[in-house]
């Protein structure tokens, strides 16, 4: 991936595209997804339009009660025990989906946690970086033989526009010198977009594929960290609970960019790149505002998802992927 290839293609869809307008015409009998939070807002938007089409979902869920409960009208779906914020879990997860499965189409990253408190996991990390980077990296490292022997699977992770109130701190990711919820966040999201850039780099011979994206602004439960107030204050609720701040979108619409970015015959032979709106975004100038769009060039920069590759790689003793 080169910073000219990220740029729109000339997408059919648009900002109002819904999960049904991007997968009327898909059919996904035979193939197999991981949806990670696959059972509430975006996730559960996901799950319901890949088994429409035909697909077999699996869905590891840090609850999974509540989970078998929002998808027990579904068929072709399984529920399995995973807490991304314990890589321990993620192992015992992944080692079950290893063996009841000899590959692997898809693996949907789309759970997350947004302006949580500081939390500290596993030796000491950050949690936001832990649960929405970490824990999907170990997941995809320890499928990756099933994503390999697919011939043609595609990762989709969720970042955020999130990611533009910073790049990778290096020098502290995980807050040490004092914690801020939103940079926490943003660092976050950077990584899942830097994930996408090497996964794809390693992947690639094996014919997977990697994307991230922003779904768009959407009102769901990964809000649950922030107060009614909060969301006030920031022109998105009014006092009854109503969304009323511009340019947001419902669940399915949100879910549409993941959907498109796992299907789209118009993303075969690329990937490495950061969709939004159903397309390719544009590389955006530092500065620009967070709800103009694009991707921050820091986020997509293969140096970077190298290094950061690297950093994971010795965080977390995943099973490496060599090309």
């Amino acid at each position: 991936m080169t910073l000219t290839e990220q740029q729109p293609l000339g997408s059919p869809f648009s900002t109002a595209t819904t999960c049904e307008d991007v997968m009327a015409d898909q059919d996904l009998s035979g193939r197999t997804a991981v949806v990670t939070g696959g059972y509430s807002g975006l996730g559960l938007e996901t799950t319901r339009a890949l088994t429409a089409a035909g697909a077999r979902v699996i869905v590891p869920a840090r609850r999974p009660g509540l989970a078998r409960a929002a998808l027990k009208e579904m068929s072709h779906c399984e529920v399995i025990p995973m807490d991304l914020a314990d890589l321990g879990s993620v192992r015992t997860a992944a080692a079950h989906i290893r063996d009841r499965l000899d590959r692997l189409d898809l693996l949907m990253a789309v759970a997350g946690v947004m302006a949580t408190p500081e939390r500290r996991v596993g030796p000491g990390w950050e949690g936001q970086l832990t649960t929405n980077h970490f824990g999907h990296f170990t997941l995809v490292s320890e499928l990756y033989p099933l994503l390999a022997a697919a011939d043609g699977a595609r990762v989709v992770a969720n970042s955020s526009a999130g990611h533009t109130l910073t790049g990778i701190r290096w020098h502290d990711p995980h807050f040490h010198t004092g914690y801020d919820k939103w940079l926490a966040y943003g660092q976050a999201k950077t990584a899942n977009s830097l994930f996408a850039v090497h996964l794809d780099t390693l992947g690639r011979g094996d014919g997977v594929r990697a994307f991230a994206l922003h779904p768009g602004k959407i009102i769901t439960g990964l809000q649950r960290e922030m107060t009614l107030q909060a969301q006030i204050d920031r022109g998105w609720l009014d006092g009854h609970g109503n969304v009323v701040g511009d340019g947001f979108k419902t669940p399915s619409q949100g879910a549409a960019t993941g959907l498109w970015a796992a299907t789209s015959p118009l993303l075969d032979g690329r990937g490495g790149l950061y969709l939004e709106d159903c397309d390719v975004a544009r590389v955006s100038a530092p500065g620009t505002p967070m709800d103009d769009g694009g991707v921050r060039a820091y986020a997509v920069a293969p140096e970077a998802a190298a290094r950061l590759w690297d950093l994971s790689l010795a965080a977390t003793g995943a099973t490496p992927i060599t090309r």
